[in-house]
């Protein structure tokens, strides 16, 4: 046997029995797998691991907590062996090729009738990698090709065409805050396979050199009190093309429905019966301040946070924040698009309550190459703005978890 390669194969588990014999490790690792593919599973095992058994708790699979014993294997469609009894495994192993029932084991592969692939998935595609050379199995160097292939389609690197027709629609992709690492794979899957991409100035704009040259780049840049597209023009941009029978991607920063008018295209879009798909992206509320060192959250520090728009002053009747009640809260005050106003909000805050020594750090262009952080009070931050010249795009953060050091404690 060992002279032969394996045959790959897909099983098609739902609704048959499948026998797991060890609740350890190896189990922990396959199980979620198995339940996945729709497997009537039984653990036999005196033990399991917590996870293991939340599993069984939620009814997922079903467990006997006993060690394994003759005839467990019986009309058993599948079975993974993985005790921490060689004899045991030994005699599963027997049990599983006399009753014909494909059998991995974890201690033995020699011995096995069946090899678990190290498997990966990408939009509707499965990838097993084995290795085919039984005497030079290389675990480690099977899940490294693993890695590569499902990375390369996820990202667009390695380009595996669709030769089906595929559906004209619109993508409103979360980019992240910046840095074009912290796009999700869906994001940057979707990028890779775009017609057009109508693209806001705060998105990862270093992903836009990576599209092909047939990539059709519109610009939604919409800078403060300069040049930008309107959001009118943004719709039609989006609707005309998806007409036109193009995949778009409309790439935004952060998250799309963070203050990005994410709702707004998607209403438009429907109303033109244009299909729509919401990825989501890693919101600079959070993200921005942990890559500048400050946790939204602490314990004994703060329990809550609140993530408000400062693009109208406090006193602009166009302003849905209730700044008085914000003064009166003990947690992290995260402020987007309120560089400008900052001065007339802490003038606000203070006047409502909060203490003028409330810390505050301003992280400009986070997560890029061009971040940095200025720290201020709420009694300072206007000057501290002036005098160190503070651009948007930034994020401010107003509470005592800005003070919080790199050793848990405040500073």
């Amino acid at each position: 046997m060992a002279e032969h390669p394996p045959y790959p194969v897909g099983l098609r588990l739902t609704g048959r029995r499948v026998v797991v014999l060890g609740g350890g490790q190896v189990a922990q690792r396959r199980l979620p797998a198995l339940i996945k593919a729709g497997a009537d599973v039984h653990l036999v095992s005196p033990e399991a691991t917590p996870s293991v058994e939340a599993m069984a708790d939620a009814g997922e699979i079903t467990w006997r907590r006993r060690p394994y014993a003759e005839g467990d294997l019986a009309d058993a469609w599948y079975a993974l062996i993985a005790t921490s009894d060689p004899d045991a495994n030994t005699a599963a192993s027997a049990e599983a090729e006399a009753h014909r029932v494909w059998c991995v084991r974890s201690d033995d592969a020699d011995r096995a009738t069946a090899w678990t692939p190290a498997t990966g998935h990408s939009e509707g595609v499965t990838v097993a990698v084995l290795t085919t050379d039984a005497r030079g199995r290389d675990p480690r160097h099977t899940a490294a090709v693993r890695d590569a292939v499902v990375e390369g389609l996820r990202d667009g690197t390695l380009v595996a065409p669709h030769f089906r027709t595929r559906t004209a629609g619109v993508a409103l992709v979360g980019g992240g805050p910046g840095d074009p690492d912290l796009i999700t794979v869906r994001g940057r899957r979707l990028l890779a396979e775009a017609d057009v991409v109508i693209a806001d100035r705060l998105g990862p704009r270093d992903l836009l050199a990576e599209l092909p040259p047939h990539v059709e780049v519109i610009d939604a840049a919409k800078i403060p009190y300069g040049r930008y597209m309107a959001q009118e023009a943004i719709n039609n941009a989006l609707i005309e093309h998806a007409k036109q029978g193009r995949s778009v991607v409309r790439l935004k920063g952060g998250d799309p429905y963070v203050f990005g008018r994410g709702m707004e295209e998607l209403h438009a879009l429907t109303e033109a019966g244009i299909p729509c798909t919401v990825v989501p992206g890693i919101s600079s509320s959070i993200s921005v301040p942990g890559a500048a060192g400050i946790p939204v959250t602490h314990r004994g520090v703060a329990h809550e946070f609140t993530v408000v728009s400062g693009h109208v002053a406090p006193d602009d009747e166009r302003s849905l924040v209730d700044w008085p009640s914000l003064a009166k809260l003990t947690g992290t005050l995260v402020i987007l698009m309120g560089v400008d106003k900052i001065g007339r909000i802490a003038e606000t805050l203070v006047a409502h309550g909060k203490s003028p020594d409330t810390p505050v750090a301003l992280v400009q262009e986070g997560t890029t190459s061009s971040q940095r952080r200025v720290d201020a009070t709420l009694a300072t931050v206007a000057e501290t703005v002036v005098a160190e010249d503070v651009k948007p795009p930034a994020v401010i953060v107003v509470g005592d978890v800005v003070a919080v050091g790199p050793d848990g404690t405040a500073a």
